[in-house]
């Protein structure tokens, strides 16, 4: 495994930690307002959740799915990156 899909694996990890903490507060809000809104947003970081799972599963057990090309590494490390960046922000105004 090479240092950028570790990288990424680790950037998959944070991603899944903020999905599991939005996803807990989208769900109690869920339960006490029972909103169409606040049940789209719980099923999204329910289905995020899954596709950043899938996404480690891949990095560990099909490394070659992303292939030997260096470029491609760095492009999943700069995309995994930019879903922690976008949910961090998410997260940070969800606490608020």
């Amino acid at each position: 495994m090479t240092t950028e899909v570790t990288v990424a694996t680790a950037f998959s990890g944070g991603n899944i930690v903020l999905l599991g903490l939005l996803s807990y507060v989208w769900l109690q809000n869920y339960r006490r307002f029972r909103t169409p809104l606040v049940l789209g947003l719980l099923v999204f970081g329910l289905v995020f959740m899954l596709e950043n799972l899938v996404a480690v599963y891949f990095f560990f057990a099909e490394e070659m799915l992303y292939g030997y090309e260096p470029i491609v590494h760095r492009v999943m490390v700069a995309l995994r990156g930019l879903q922690f960046l976008a949910l961090l922000s998410l997260a940070y105004v969800t606490m608020k």
